[in-house]
């Protein structure tokens, strides 16, 4: 791979990546000392040489021997520097975009005119506006996914207070958690996870739901977590499913009976931890004499590259007789797709997949993420007639080892 055109070519992109971001950090340092000069260089250009030696090595680092969390903070780290120099080179291309039409402009219209063409060796000078705002942006995208490496086990509570007219009396007032998507595989610090656990407990639910992708790929990723996470009680129960990633399908098997096996064993540390695990099944809640239906799907995605193993028609039948009732599935887009069309009577569906993608803006004015442009639905509460959805934005991460104004989350519903 290291020696392959495509390989080369990044490495190339790269360098003349470097080498043009380059002229924005001389012009913003030009006013500094030379020995202010030659420190910014020098930190610029180690950084820069570090990371391209880090990718061109790549096959030579035994990758193998190196801890996840480190191989997850090089390659986030190496990504954020790339993103960030995109963004300072964007704003020198559209400077340099300015500078070309207006020395056209000058050669087309103002040729041979008094005073409007440049003098010999005089060029246009760019700007310190657009440069600096490059600076500052890609500078500040920078900034923000290196600080968001020390969010990811800053686990936050979302109060939902939610009412339905034909819920029925006796479960007014209960009080449900939902998480999702815990990719125990890049859940280090066991530490940090028990304390996640705990502060689920103490706010002492009837029923607690998880809605997939409990590992990345391997069961054996819960190696250590089982035990913090069987501590999970709800009188009601634990309920969940799997996700797109419980399959293993993003896995190298040494045979399709070693991933088979991957997913049985999966299914049984659900059980192993008290957890009762839904496939294409419903259970019937009951309380005073009263029920409520709960209703569990494998993995149904509505776009291609995300599996269909999901059967409604299967977990909805028993349950149609029941006043109320909630679907778990793992996948937004699955509400649109099947749910809403087709069972106009499941009146809240739970999900998760899109993490918010772990980077985002949510203030009270304004609620952005690069995931909306893929997902109509990606986080926090959706209402269509008298059905709802609500997307968790996932209790742990995967890939980029951090989160940026889209924290791990701990959903509390309150049904009245």
């Amino acid at each position: 791979m290291r020696n392959s055109p495509f390989w080369l070519i990044i490495v190339g992109l790269m360098v003349v990546l470097d080498i043009y971001v380059f002229q924005a950090v001389k012009l913003v340092s030009a006013a500094a000392g030379a020995r202010t000069r030659t420190i910014i260089y020098g930190v610029y250009w180690t950084i820069s040489i570090l990371a391209l030696l880090t990718l061109i090595l790549l096959p030579l680092l035994k990758l193998d021997t190196w801890s996840q969390g480190l191989r997850s903070v090089v390659f986030a780290t190496i990504i954020a520097l790339f993103f960030a120099k995109v963004l300072v080179a964007l704003f020198l291309l559209i400077d340099d975009i300015r500078r070309l039409i207006q020395w056209a402009a000058g050669k087309l219209f103002f040729n041979n005119t008094e005073g409007a063409q440049l003098q010999e060796g005089e060029t246009i000078s760019r700007s310190h506006f657009l440069t600096w705002a490059g600076i500052g942006l890609g500078g500040g995208v920078l900034g923000s996914l290196l600080y968001g490496f020390s969010n990811k086990y800053d686990y936050r509570v979302r109060k939902v207070p939610l009412q339905f007219s034909n819920l029925p009396a006796s479960f007014k007032g209960m009080k449900v958690v939902q998480i999702s998507d815990i990719h125990s595989g890049s859940l280090l610090h066991h530490e940090a996870v028990k304390k996640g656990v705990e502060k689920i407990n103490s706010l002492k639910p009837d029923l607690v739901v998880f809605t997939g992708d409990l590992v990345n790929n391997r069961a054996d990723e819960m190696a250590g977590l089982k035990e913090i996470f069987k501590n999970l009680v709800a009188p009601l129960g634990v309920y969940s499913i799997l996700g797109n990633h419980d399959y293993g399908d993003y896995e190298q098997w040494e045979s399709a009976a070693h991933k088979r096996q991957n997913l049985e064993t999966l299914k049984k540390i659900h059980g192993e931890m008290g957890w009762r695990l839904l496939l294409n099944q419903n259970a019937v809640l009951e309380r005073n004499g009263e029920q409520i239906g709960l209703l569990g799907v494998e993995n149904w995605s509505a776009k291609a590259r995300f599996p269909k193993y999901g059967k409604l028609a299967e977990a909805y039948k028993g349950a149609e007789h029941l006043p109320f009732k909630i679907l778990l599935s793992h996948d937004p887009s699955h509400w649109d797709a099947e749910v809403l069309p087709q069972y106009a009577d499941i009146d809240l569906m739970l999900a998760g997949h899109t993490h918010g993608m772990q980077f985002g803006v949510e203030l009270p004015w304004l609620r952005w993420s690069p995931v909306q442009y893929v997902y109509e639905q990606w986080a926090g509460l959706y209402s269509r007639g008298n059905q709802k959805l609500y997307v968790n934005r996932g209790f742990g991460f995967i890939g980029y080892p951090g989160r940026v104004g889209i924290l791990p989350e701990i959903t509390l519903f309150e049904l009245a």
